[in-house]
C-alpha cells in the first residue's frame, strides 16, 4: 500500500479502539452487567470469586486476589511481603511510573537499573550491573513485562534467591505472555516471582470498563495478607487485624472480566499476527521495531518502534489523523518527584524515552488498518 492509499485512507485510526471489541461482544456483556444490576450484590460477590479462581487457573498459579488496580496490586504485594521504611526496591528506570510510585507509598526506596534497549525491559544481561545495585537494606526486585514482552527473568530469579531479595512481578501490561525459563519450563508471566501484579485498566490486553487489579502467588502467607489489607485489614472488614485499605474490585466489573477472559487468547494470537504484519511491512524502514524474544512470547499490548526522528514521525501521524503516543516521555529517575533526590545516569532508558512511539495496536484492526499506518509510517522516515 502506497501513499497514494494513505491519501485516500481518511478514517481516523486511533491508537486503541475499545468500541470495535464491544461491538462484537456486546450481547454477551450486556447480560452479564443486567445480572449482577439485577442482583443486587456489588462488592467481593460470587462473580469477584469466580474471576480470582479462573485467572488463578489460567496462569497456573494457586492464589488470585482482585484489587481495586495495578497500582494497589503493586503496593499491596509490597506490603505483603514486609517491605516498607528504610527498605529499598530495585526498579527499572523506563516504564510507567506507578511501579515506582508504589515503592514510595510503601515507604521504601526506589533503585534504577537501566534497561535493555531491545526489549525495553529490566537489563538482566548485565547481571554484575544488577548485583552491584544490591545493597544491605536491598529487599526486593521488581521486573516488569513491558509493552507485552517478558523479561528475561533467569539470572534475575538466581540474583534473588543468592541474596535473600523478593521478586514482585510488574505484569500489567502482559497478560497471557509466556517466558520459557530454562529452570522452570515455559511459564505465564506474572507467576515465576513471589507475587505477580495485574491491571485491567480498560486498554490493557484483558481489560475491564474502569479500573481493576490483582495480585497473583503461589504462597499463602501473601495472598492471605493481600485479602486482609484490601478489605480494611481484616477478612471481614468489621473485625480489623491489621492497618489495611479499601481495594476492592466491583462486581460489575468482573463479571466483564469473566466474559472478555474467553477471548484473550484469540485476542493476543491477533495482536501477533499484527506485529507480524507491521515487522514486514516497515522491514526496510529506518526504525527500530520490536522484538519477539527467543526466551518468551510477546502479546503486544503497545506496539512501539523508535526512531532519533521520533517526533517528527508522530507529528507526520498526527497529519493522517493516525493515533500515536510516547510511552515514555521521562525515565523514572527523571520525573520530578525523584529528580532532586537520583543522580543516577541510565543511558538506554533516557534515549528510549527520546525515540519510542507507540503505533495503533488492538485485535480488532483491519488488514487495511495496518497497511495505512505502516505507509503513514514509510512516508515520515523517507
Amino acid at each position: 500500500m502506497g501513499a497514494e492509499a494513505v491519501l485516500k485512507y481518511s478514517m481516523k485510526i486511533a491508537l486503541v479502539d475499545l468500541t470495535v471489541q464491544y461491538q462484537n461482544i456486546h450481547a454477551e456483556l450486556d447480560e452479564a452487567v443486567r445480572e449482577v444490576l439485577a442482583g443486587g450484590a456489588f462488592i467481593l460477590g460470587d462473580r469477584v470469586r469466580r474471576i480470582e479462581e479462573a485467572v488463578a487457573a489460567y496462569l497456573g498459579v494457586k492464589h488470585a486476589v482482585a484489587v481495586a488496580s495495578g497500582s494497589d496490586a503493586l503496593w499491596l504485594s509490597l506490603r505483603a511481603l514486609g517491605i516498607g521504611p528504610g527498605d529499598e526496591v530495585i526498579v527499572p528506570a523506563y516504564t510507567f511510573f506507578a511501579t515506582a510510585e508504589a515503592v514510595s507509598h510503601a515507604g521504601a526506596t526506589p533503585v534504577w537499573v537501566d534497561i535493555d534497549p531491545q526489549t525495553y525491559c529490566l537489563d538482566a544481561r548485565c547481571a554484575e550491573t544488577l548485583k552491584a545495585k544490591i545493597t544491605p537494606r536491598t529487599r526486593a526486585i521488581i521486573p516488569v513485562h513491558l509493552y507485552g514482552c517478558p523479561a528475561d527473568l533467569d539470572s534475575v530469579l538466581r540474583l534473588a534467591a543468592d541474596h535473600n531479595l523478593k521478586i514482585i512481578e510488574d505484569n500489567a501490561q502482559a497478560f497471557g505472555a509466556e517466558y520459557f525459563s530454562k529452570q522452570h519450563g515455559a511459564r505465564k508471566t506474572g507467576t515465576l516471582g513471589h507475587a505477580g501484579c495485574l491491571s485491567f485498566f480498560p486498554t490493557k490486553n484483558l481489560g475491564a470498563y474502569g479500573d481493576g487489579g490483582m495480585v497473583v502467588t503461589n504462597d499463602d502467607a501473601v495472598a492471605e495478607t493481600v485479602r486482609k489489607l484490601r478489605n480494611h485489614g481484616g477478612l471481614d472488614k468489621h473485625v480489623p487485624e491489621m492497618i489495611g485499605w479499601n481495594s476492592r474490585l466491583d462486581e460489575l466489573q468482573a463479571a466483564i472480566l469473566l466474559v472478555k477472559l474467553r477471548y484473550v487468547d484469540s485476542w493476543n494470537k491477533r495482536r501477533r499476527a499484527i506485529a507480524s504484519q507491521y515487522r514486514k511491512l516497515m522491514a526496510d524502514l529506518p526504525i527500530q521495531q520490536p522484538v519477539d524474544p527467543s526466551y518468551g512470547k510477546h502479546v503486544y499490548h503497545l506496539y512501539v518502534i523508535r526512531s532519533p526522528e521520533r517526533d517528527r514521525v508522530k507529528a507526520h501521524l498526527d497529519t493522517r489523523n493516525i493515533g500515536s503516543t510516547v510511552y515514555y516521555p521521562l525515565p523514572l529517575h527523571r520525573t520530578e518527584p525523584y529528580s532532586q533526590a537520583s543522580s543516577s545516569s541510565m543511558p538506554e532508558a533516557e534515549k528510549a524515552a527520546r525515540e519510542t512511539l507507540a503505533l495503533p495496536m488492538f485485535p480488532e484492526m483491519t488488514d487495511e488498518q495496518i497497511e495505512a499506518v505502516a505507509a503513514a509510517v514509510r512516508e515520515a522516515v523517507s
